[in-house]
């Protein structure tokens, strides 16, 4: 049972719309063919055929994933592919470089990880396959994922942001793991200490690498992982998002700076739709003194079974001023005044490690309230999400999406599950943006209500 819960908050099941059908692209060796965008679209009449005939996962894997990781997905469930595992797996088992771009919670993850089993070599006592994630967070996840999937059958370390790099660095030396999962500090701070060299790495994914690129802090590093600690012609990269902005000219960019190889394969599921369906949007205009009793009223409203609640990252110059974050007001003014069930929790980047570790692993499995910057957007899956509250806007339409995308993820998306959004009169504009770019639609909800329900 402890297997399956965890498996289940990091795919999702079988239950999904209908498979698109499987592509392969088998290049004729030797053949250099410029980076292509693979788009699948099928009309109703198709995918009624396509399900009928639906491949399983094992069947789309075709001999090439090891039997024992098969047999393990299949053990909690997952016997049919996602579509984003349909359209990439054919090639990601080939060896082809790939850009999985897809909704969040649409299996990237075990896309990748499938693709990293079949290429190490078990009897080999080497770094074999890395996997880069911007977060501690999204780390201990894919680690978790990863060990269920090797059964024992290969070392699975993790090295994340703390105080644990000097004992790995024994360990990676005396055995070193077939598979790292690390963040790009620590991954850094490791290979140039030479506790072990990337040389021998057959695959290399990058996830949430939009993420990644867009951090000032951490591009540079990503850079030497990408071209002076192993060279693309020999290995596979693997690049994942929800998000690829500007994605023909990231593909131009992989090719030119040598991320890739020439022939990869850019792979966007739903590319139409980039909002799971299902989520209900909302909005509330207020004013920012009204902000924390609106909040209020829609938490006593909605009564969710957990719920995030997203706020904007302090500016240097509030800093300088002396004024306290918003995270810091948000949460202080709901343990004084929310009186639901749900414990109101913490999680933002500054917080030290061990603090960011007891507010992680204090939601997992179970009801929660959890106040946090955008470090919860990227990766932060946690299945029992109903409702997502962005207390400031996003300041992009990349942002909302991935924040949105918190919640409605399998098995819980059959519930109801809303993003609410409070803003300004002048805020408007900007959602409106963001609903033409990402193509959904959003309720307002009339302040008269907030505050008519606040005093029944």
């Amino acid at each position: 049972m402890a297997v399956a819960a965890a498996m289940a908050a990091a795919f999702p099941p079988s239950g999904y719309a209908p498979p698109l059908p499987t592509t392969t692209f088998n290049p004729t060796p030797g053949t250099h063919l410029a980076p292509f965008t693979l788009h699948l679209r099928v009309g109703p009449r198709r995918a009624a055929a396509v399900t009928a005939a639906a491949a399983t996962l094992r069947e789309v894997c075709a001999g090439r994933v090891p039997d024992h990781v098969l047999q393990r997905a299949e053990e909690v469930g997952y016997v049919v592919p996602t579509e984003v595992q349909e359209q990439s797996l054919p090639l990601l088992l080939s060896g082809q470089d790939c850009i999985l771009h897809a909704q969040t919670g649409s299996g990237k993850t075990l896309a990748y990880l499938l693709s990293v089993f079949s290429a190490i070599d078990f009897r080999r006592s080497s770094v074999q396959a890395l996997v880069v994630v911007p977060t501690r967070e999204l780390g201990i996840q894919v680690t978790k994922v990863a060990r269920l999937l090797a059964a024992k059958a290969c070392t699975v370390m993790a090295l994340l942001d703390g105080g644990m790099l000097k004992r790995q660095k024994s360990w990676v030396k005396a055995e070193p793991p077939a598979i790292i999962v690390a963040t790009v500090p620590s991954l850094c701070q490791m290979v140039e200490r030479r506790a072990f060299s990337l040389q021998s790495m057959r695959v290399l994914v990058i996830d949430e690498v939009d993420f990644i690129f867009g951090s000032s802090k951490q591009v540079s590093s990503l850079r030497k992982i990408l071209t002076s600690y192993s060279a693309a012609s020999s290995r596979q990269t693997i690049f994942a998002s929800a998000s690829i902005p500007q994605h023909n000219r990231f593909l131009h960019d992989c090719v030119q700076h040598k991320w890739t190889k020439s022939d990869v394969v850019h792979v966007h599921v739903n590319p139409v739709q980039p909002m799971p369906s299902h989520l209900c949007h909302k909005y509330v205009i207020c004013t920012k003194k009204e902000r924390l009793h609106v909040l209020l009223s829609l938490l006593e409203r909605d009564a969710p079974k957990s719920a995030i609640i997203f706020v904007a990252e302090q500016s240097e110059r509030s800093k300088k001023a002396g004024n306290p974050p918003s995270t810091a007001v948000v949460i202080e003014f709901l343990r004084n005044s929310y009186k639901g069930s749900l414990d109101v929790l913490l999680l933002e980047e500054d917080m030290n490690f061990n603090a960011r570790a007891a507010s992680f692993s204090e939601v997992m499995g179970r009801g929660f309230m959890l106040v946090s910057t955008d470090i919860a957007s990227r990766g932060f899956d946690l299945p029992q999400t109903s409702h997502i509250y962005n207390f400031d806007l996003p300041k992009t339409a990349t942002d909302y999406l991935h924040r949105a995308g918190r919640t409605g993820r399998e098995p819980f998306s059959r519930l109801e599950c809303s993003v609410t959004t409070l803003i300004t009169e002048d805020e408007h504009f900007v959602l409106q943006r963001f609903q033409n770019e990402l193509k959904f639609h959003c309720e307002e909800l009339p302040l008269e209500s907030m505050f008519t329900f606040n005093s029944s």
